[in-house]
C-alpha cells in the first residue's frame, strides 16, 4: 500500500523536515506542500491525498476549518502536526489519526505513520470514507440559537429563523427574516455547529437553510444559483452543487 501524503504547515523550515523525514518512509509518496488553509483545500481537492500531515494555526482557515469545509469524498486521514498542545483534545474530537506536538522525534513520527495505516487499511474496507465524514459531523445536539451582539445588547437568533448565512470579514452575516445579525465566528466553525440535516454549504462563503430554497438554476461550468423562498438568489458553486441537490431530493421509501 502507497500513501499518498500532503504536507501542510505554514512554516518552510517545518514543511522540509517533514518532507525529509517522509522520505525515508518506503510507502510515502509525497503529493504537495501548502503553506495555509485555501491552498490546502485546493490541494486536497486536486490531489485527492490519503493522508495529510496538518498544521493548526495557519493563514486563511486554520486545520479545524479547512476539514470541516472539505466535502465527505474528499477527507483524508489526518496527522495534526503543531507546537500547540490545547488543541490536541479538538484534533481527536474531529478523528483525527494522531496529534504530534512539536518538537517531534523521527521515532514518534514512525509510530503515527504506523497508525495511519492502520486506519486506512480498515478504511479501505467496507466502511470507507463516508464514515469518518459522519463521525466529524456527528453532535450530540445542534444549536438551536446563535448569539450576536447589538450594541451592549447580546441578542439570540433561533435557528429556525435564519434564511441563510455568509461570511463578513472576521464575521458571519445571518439573513432571517428579512433582517441581518452579525456573528463573531467564522462560516466554517459555525457550519459544525448547525444540524446539516436542515443547514448546507452551497459555496465557500454561504450557507443557506434547506427548506428556504424554493429554486435551483444551472449555470456555466456547473455552477448553479439558489433561488429562495422570499427571492433572493445565491451562488452555488459546482463543488457544492451536488450535494445541495442531494439534499434537496426526497427520499424514496425503502
Amino acid at each position: 500500500m502507497t500513501l499518498r501524503t500532503l504536507i501542510v504547515d505554514d512554516e518552510a523550515p517545518a514543511r522540509r523536515r517533514l518532507r525529509r523525514l517522509l522520505l525515508t518512509e518506503s510507502d510515502i509518496t509525497i503529493v504537495g506542500e501548502c503553506g495555509d488553509g485555501m491552498s490546502a483545500l485546493a490541494a486536497i481537492a486536486g490531489t485527492r491525498p490519503d493522508l495529510v500531515l496538518l498544521d493548526v494555526q495557519m493563514p486563511e482557515r486554520n486545520g479545524f476549518e479547512v476539514l470541516a469545509e472539505l466535502p465527505d469524498a474528499q477527507l483524508p486521514a489526518v496527522l495534526f502536526v503543531t507546537a500547540f498542545d490545547r488543541y490536541a483534545l479538538r484534533a481527536f474530537d474531529v478523528h483525527a489519526v494522531d496529534y504530534l506536538l512539536k518538537p517531534f522525534t523521527a521515532e514518534r513520527l514512525r509510530t503515527a505513520l504506523g497508525r495511519a495505516r492502520e486506519r486506512i487499511a480498515a478504511r479501505a474496507g467496507d466502511e470507507g470514507v463516508a464514515s469518518l465524514a459522519a463521525a466529524l459531523r456527528q453532535r450530540a445536539s445542534w444549536i438551536a440559537r446563535v448569539a450576536v451582539r447589538s450594541g451592549p445588547r447580546t441578542i439570540f437568533v433561533d435557528v429556525r429563523a435564519i434564511d441563510w448565512l455568509d461570511s463578513a470579514d472576521n464575521y458571519v452575516r445571518l439573513h432571517a427574516r428579512g433582517r441581518e445579525y452579525l456573528a463573531r465566528e467564522t462560516l466554517a466553525s459555525l457550519e459544525t455547529q448547525l444540524d446539516p440535516d436542515r443547514f448546507v454549504r452551497v459555496h465557500r462563503s454561504a450557507i443557506v437553510q434547506l427548506d428556504r430554497v424554493a429554486e435551483l438554476r444551472s449555470q456555466s461550468h456547473g455552477d448553479a444559483v439558489a433561488r429562495l423562498t422570499d427571492g433572493t438568489e445565491i451562488a452555488v458553486s459546482r463543488t457544492y452543487r451536488d450535494r445541495l441537490q442531494a439534499a434537496l431530493t426526497p427520499r424514496r421509501p425503502s
